[in-house]
């Protein structure tokens, strides 16, 4: 079997006797393709892409990366699993477990040179050790070292004193690292590391023998249970120094060049063991060019697909919608009330996607009283004047019928059919039901992802509507799509997305903001009390109601239980009916009545039949009661930020002064101090969203473990945003110039784009 070799020069030469049988001559291109460990030879197609050599090249990047870690020298089979818990199983996986701290250990100090505040590495002599008390009783270890220059004191508060003793002895000699602090005027270390050395040991023999660990910027990484940061050094070094230069497909050079980049495999060198130059502040803050350049490159690739995705619907034919305001007229007719210039606009700018060839994709921002709803559903009413079906998915049953609730009462009075549909839905109803949607018959669908199921088929669905965008996946926007052929897709969110998740999760969307509350709206007052101040409280529902005006008082359960000390809806309700308001109409509302249970109590309410609605956070969306001016909000601790500001949201919708009570029970966390002072503080949704990502992090923040978030190696939201801004300038001006990356230059930008991101963001039908 002939041998094929690549030339320095990059060129591969063929035998002629493999160019005959393959109809090529020379200097012409050969397609090799990699089929498990053989390289299979072949005519290449007619179009543009990269070169045998980069073919082949990249080819043997890929196996190299995917070497599962047991193959590494220093890695057995008891720290291969140890790594696989940590989602470690190839080289590529591990050249991503970035350190998350460095100390500097490029200099052994003297311990009169041992600087307070610094962690510091030094070479000394135990010439004490033992358990000893504080004045206050509590015990403790403390050892004494020392050198030629002075001594120090180590100490440890949680040990065994035993062990301890056996290990510490005197005239022993060590090299020890750790934080120096100081108290009064003594300096001291806390639970240092400690490298023993043998009798006859040379300090620097061993600092120069071992400089993994010493001599320079040490990384320290996330470690799980029976794994030590020294042997996982020594196994990172291992796989750092042969598998890094493998990373070479990267972000365009010009790219490069112009954000002050350096390339990955670089980068990848100077993030796991840093050079002498490095700045240890800017390492530990993951501020350094090369942590840029890592952030950039992962941020980029998601922009770049996000751009495809975005790109390519223009590529698909949707359906065209003639606009003839046949019901949209009648509707706004019926209305109480006029749209907000902000309404009106969002509408245009839904109108004028919906009439264009391709199917729209657009996210609808608003904060809570903005008035959504009815935007979408105009926005279902054009669909339904093209004979098309209309689909709104909301998270949650509640939600759901919530929707339901307000839309069917206006569809009826203009002769449109709407439904409801959800898991609750059962038996002989649900296959009517789906019977219904089949034929047509039915015009809006309103439920849960029940909408989405493998049994539900629509005659002809033209609109998708998501509420509460964040909570669901970008594959299940993907499903509800193929419910129909290319229909347009509106997502919605009361809750609003600060700028850098938006670009994450609905990057490849466009982007409409409610901006304006409706005329008439006052500004709510808000204000934590406590239960001492519970009196004041009642006080002032009784007021409010005395002067023609309604309260909400909301509590987070049910019914209450043993386990539980937390205000129960229906306990209360009991409880200010008889002991604290008599004379007043109290209703009760929670999430297990009936649909129709649900919407007599609030039509009750509506018509001030009822003058304080004890509820649970089943009216945190949906109710619209201007005479209500007061809401109450029961262990407030217990919420999220973003649910306090959306029960808030329910009062404020008149003309009347407007206030939340906020009561705290028992002892508050700092955390939970912090998210009412912020209620305190501001109304403002979106200063409310940014302080409630900063709190939770984006995977609490967007609710759900599967809302979309992607799945990030190196980079944060939060630190960093502006990175991500420049990352998708670049990815969006990139697939502009060519939206389906085909030039040459960018096919192995393509062929890598899909690697990382082609499952997780249904890019195959794009690229």
């Amino acid at each position: 079997m002939p041998v094929v070799k690549i030339a320095d020069n990059g060129k591969l030469t063929l035998p002629e006797d493999i160019l005959e049988g393959l109809g090529l001559a020379s200097g012409d291109s050969v397609l090799i393709e990699m089929d498990g460990q053989r390289a299979v030879l072949s005519r290449p197609p007619a179009a543009s892409g990269p070169g045998v050599t980069e073919r082949l090249r990249d080819a043997i990047r890929r196996k190299n990366l995917e070497t599962p870690m047991r193959f590494i020298k220093g890695v057995g089979p008891k720290m291969a699993e140890l790594l696989a818990r940590k989602g470690i199983h190839t080289v590529e996986d591990a050249l991503y477990l970035l350190p998350n701290r460095y100390e500097d250990r490029r200099k052994l100090r003297r311990i009169a040179e041992l600087r307070p505040g610094c962690v510091e590495v030094f070479s000394a002599e135990v010439k004490t050790a033992d358990s000893v008390a504080s004045k206050g009783g509590r015990r403790f270890f403390e050892a004494l070292v020392s050198d030629d220059s002075g001594s120090l004191v180590l100490k440890w508060f949680q040990c065994n004193p035993r062990y301890m003793q056996g290990i510490w002895q005197p005239g022993k000699r060590g090299i020890f690292t750790g934080e120096v602090v100081v108290y009064g005027s003594r300096r001291e270390i806390h639970h240092p590391e400690v490298e023993w050395l043998k009798a006859g040991d040379d300090v620097a023999a061993l600092v120069a023998g071992d400089p993994v660990n010493f001599g320079r910027t040490v990384p320290f990484y996330p470690l799980t249970e029976g794994l030590h940061q020294k042997s996982l050094r020594k196994v990172l070094k291992e796989v750092v120094d042969t598998y890094s230069s493998s990373l070479t497909i990267q972000v365009p050079a010009a790219i490069v060049r112009r954000r002050s980049l350096l390339p990955v495999s670089a980068a990848l060198q100077e993030v796991h063991f840093p050079g002498d130059a490095a700045d240890l502040a800017e390492l530990n803050n993951h501020a350094s060019q090369a942590h840029r350049t890592l952030v950039f490159d992962e941020l980029f690739f998601l922009q770049l697909g996000l751009a495809m995705k975005k790109q390519g619907t223009s590529f698909e034919e949707g359906i065209s919608f003639t606009i003839t305001h046949q019901h949209t007229r009648p509707l706004l007719k019926l209305l109480p009330y006029a749209l907000t210039a902000a309404q009106k606009r969002v509408l245009s700018e839904i109108k004028e996607d919906m009439a264009s060839p391709g199917p729209m994709y657009r996210l609808v921002q608003g904060d809570v009283g903005s008035g959504k709803t009815i935007v979408a559903l105009l926005s279902a009413l054009l669909a339904v004047e093209n004979d098309c079906q209309t689909a709104i998915m909301a998270p949650t049953e509640l939600l759901a019928e919530q929707h339901y609730l307000n839309i069917h009462k206006l569809c009826e009075q203009l002769g449109i059919t709407v439904c409801l549909l959800s898991s609750a839905i059962r038996g002989k109803a649900r296959a009517a039901t789906l019977a219904a949607i089949e034929a047509g018959e039915v015009q809006i669908i309103v439920g849960t992802q029940a909408v989405i199921q493998e049994k539900v088929e629509f005659k002809r669905l033209g609109l998708g509507i998501i509420d509460e965008q964040h909570r669901f996946g970008v594959l299940q926007r993907g499903v509800l799509k193929k419910k129909g052929v290319n229909p347009h897709i509106l997502v919605m969110t009361a809750t609003p997305i600060p700028r850098s998740l938006a670009m994450t999760v609905f990057g490849d969307l466009s982007l409409s903001v409610i901006d304006e509350l409706p005329p008439g709206r006052t500004p709510v007052t808000t204000k934590v009390c406590f239960e001492s101040q519970r009196a004041q409280v009642y006080r002032l529902i009784s007021e409010e109601v005395r002067a023609g005006r309604q309260a909400y008082l909301i509590c987070p359960l049910v019914e209450e239980s043993e386990k539980s000390e937390l205000k129960a809806a229906t306990q209360v309700a009991e409880h200010l009916a008889v002991d604290i308001f008599p004379e007043l109409r109290i209703g009760l509302l929670h999430g297990r009545l009936k649909p129709e249970e649900k919407e007599a109590i609030m039509h009750s309410f509506k018509a001030r039949e009822i003058d304080i609605l004890v509820a649970t956070t089943v009216i945190e969306v949906g109710i619209d009661v201007p005479n209500a001016t007061v809401m109450i909000v029961e262990h407030a601790e217990r919420f999220g930020l973003s649910q306090l500001h959306q029960l808030r949201g329910r009062v404020g919708r008149g003309s009347q002064l407007s206030r939340c009570i906020l009561l705290a029970g028992g002892k508050l966390s700092e955390e939970a101090q912090r998210r009412l002072k912020v209620m305190e503080g501001t109304t403002d949704g979106f200063r409310i969203a940014e302080a409630d990502l900063e709190l939770r992090g984006p995977g609490d923040f967007l609710g759900t473990r599967q809302a979309g978030l992607p799945d990030f190696r190196v980079s944060s939201i939060l630190r960093d945003a502006r990175i991500l801004e420049e990352a998708r300038q670049e990815a969006f001006a990139l697939v502009e110039q060519d939206p389906r990356l085909s030039s040459e230059e960018n096919f192995l930008l393509r062929e890598e784009l899909l690697r990382r991101w082609g499952g997780r963001l249904e890019l195959a039908g794009v690229a």
